[in-house]
């Protein structure tokens, strides 16, 4: 992971993405790259195409990883190569250390960020740990703690928990991740995108609709009465991404299984793995790392 965050720091340069999709993680990324990717592709692949590639590819298949991209054989030729615009692509890498193509001035590149309440994604992320450990550990994912987990026979969830509570995670610390892009956000509105997954899932359709306008591809009235966006977000849905055959067989490009992609998708999971002792004290670490910064999350449990 560290030699591809340095690849891309010095190599995307000449042809930097449009739009860059950023998370940690298991914060909704999955379902960010195929809503993403529908909206942007709607004039050639309608939502109700029975051939529409959602339905025959894993979303990480429809949109690649930024890391990826500079560490195949290829990279320079890829980089450079001519590809259709707008180019969609997605990371996990902090902003601080994302390429000067894509954070300067001026840049093209537009970014959006989704965020998650730590609690759900740390437990998501467990969950997904215990079906691809072996494959993690081989790309070097683990934020720290996937190898050791091997290592050292760190099994329980409880024991994950005091890591993450330490800052380790694929992508860095969460609140550190997290408060970059929001940073980024509040200084260039019109540049970077700042959404909350739980926001997504209470008001799935008003938040698509943000996205497309900020993407540069807003809905036309005639789309919007001809329920378009709603064809969209019904197909991007978790239910119907996880009932196509493709996410029920076979691996991603990354040799992820595509079934491991999707569990349950929901808000306040967290309860069935943590004590309320456990949660409080994670969501007070988070409080103090990003107190004064005007950053929210949902699903605080209070501490006092």
């Amino acid at each position: 992971m560290q030699k591809a965050i340095a690849a891309a720091r010095t190599r995307i340069n000449s042809n930097p993405p449009d739009i860059l999709l950023a998370s940690l993680p298991k914060s909704g990324t999955t379902w960010l790259k195929a809503l993403a990717f529908a909206t942007l592709n709607r004039a050639t692949h309608s939502p109700s195409d029975a051939q529409h590639p959602l339905r025959h590819h894993n979303p990480h298949d429809c949109v690649g990883f930024l890391e990826m991209m500079v560490t195949q054989d290829d990279d320079e030729a890829l980089l450079r190569s001519p590809r259709p615009r707008p180019l969609l692509v997605q990371t996990h890498v902090p902003y601080s250390l994302l390429p000067d193509a894509i954070t300067a001035e001026g840049s093209r590149c537009r970014l959006v960020y989704v965020c998650r309440d730590p609690k759900d994604m740390l437990v998501s992320f467990w969950n997904f740990y215990l079906k691809e450990a072996a494959t993690l550990a081989a790309a070097g994912c683990g934020g720290g703690w996937v190898g050791e987990s091997a290592a050292a026979g760190l099994t329980k969830f409880e024991d994950v928990f005091e890591l993450f509570c330490e800052g380790r995670y694929p992508g860095g610390p969460y609140w550190r991740n997290a408060l970059e892009f929001w940073h980024e956000s509040q200084r260039r509105p019109n540049e970077v995108l700042f959404l909350r997954y739980e926001d997504m899932l209470g008001d799935p359709v008003g938040n698509l609709k943000k996205l497309a306008a900020f993407m540069g591809c807003a809905f036309s009235e005639e789309e919007e009465e001809a329920g378009v966006v709603e064809q969209i977000v019904e197909l991007c849905s978790l239910a119907s991404l996880k009932s196509m055959d493709v996410n029920k067989n076979g691996s991603t490009v990354l040799a992820f299984r595509n079934v491991a992609y999707f569990r349950k998708g929901q808000v306040g999971d967290w309860k069935n793995y943590m004590t309320l002792d456990m949660a409080a004290r994670l969501d007070k670490i988070v409080e103090e790392a990003t107190r004064g910064s005007g950053l929210t999350f949902a699903g605080l449990v209070s501490h006092n």
